[in-house]
């Protein structure tokens, strides 16, 4: 009988993830991956089968019986079987779904945890999640439920939406209604960790100007305190360009 490693790839680009995670998956015999992985992270496990069992929201994705099936029969085959997830693992991952499998079939594992979402979304941003005095808590909630309707909440000083590219429209009316304030502040990152991340600043009665800029990306949108521009006391001094920060764009409305 094998043994399985949740691995959390990181948000984004392969260089996001952690040291344990990368030192595990090179020693792989199969990969089972998710659709936001990079590709890149192939290169690390060069000689291991690499099976593609992503999900998309909206789209065809693999089913969730079939792939802890998938799991279970990897790690009766295999010695190292790793589940690779996009961020970590146990946030929107489906990941007890998956430990209840392999447990029921009596199979070993552990998680290393990797980078998530709202992490390289506020780092991206240059927005910290918690502002002392009056950024206190924050809570990550997923735009959409599993009957395909919006939800929205107001429980934390900010409240970090995933899985938000499709909902920018229709937020902001459920924002409203659960008390947030029109002029509050919201903060929307796309391809979060990619060089090609974009971000655009908001309001909430704002929001729906997104829409498009953001169509067709996987987007993470901050409401309330973490999304507010850091007050700057005195100008800051010129800088020349960052070479990494190359195809980054920032949009305000």
């Amino acid at each position: 009988m094998g043994f399985v490693t949740f691995i959390g790839a990181g948000p984004g680009a392969a260089d996001l993830i952690t040291v344990r995670g990368a030192r595990v998956l090179a020693h792989a015999d199969v990969v089972l991956f998710d659709a936001l992985t990079d590709p890149a992270l192939r290169a690390t496990a060069p000689d291991a089968r690499w099976i593609d069992v992503g999900k998309r929201g909206f789209a065809r994705s693999a089913d969730q019986t079939a792939i802890n099936a998938l799991l279970v029969r990897m790690a009766r085959e295999h010695a190292q079987v790793v589940r690779l997830k996009g961020g970590d693992p146990s946030l929107f991952g489906r990941l007890e779904e998956e430990l209840q499998a392999l447990a029921a079939a009596g199979i070993e594992c552990e998680v290393v945890p990797g980078i998530t979402a709202a992490l390289a979304a506020a780092a991206a941003a240059q927005r910290p999640l918690t502002r002392r005095g009056r950024g206190r808590s924050v809570s990550l909630v997923t735009a959409m439920t599993r009957q395909g309707e919006l939800q929205a909440t107001r429980c934390a000083d900010s409240e970090v939406f995933y899985m938000a590219g499709k909902q920018l429209g229709a937020l902001p009316r459920r924002l409203l209604a659960q008390g947030w304030a029109a002029d509050t502040a919201v903060c929307v990152v796309s391809r979060a960790g990619w060089p090609d991340q974009l971000i655009s600043q908001h309001h909430i009665h704002t929001l729906p100007q997104a829409t498009m800029l953001h169509a067709g990306h996987p987007t993470v949108v901050t409401v309330g305190t973490a999304a507010e521009a850091v007050a700057v006391a005195a100008p800051a001094m010129p800088m020349g360009p960052n070479p990494r920060a190359a195809g980054v764009a920032t949009v305000s409305s």
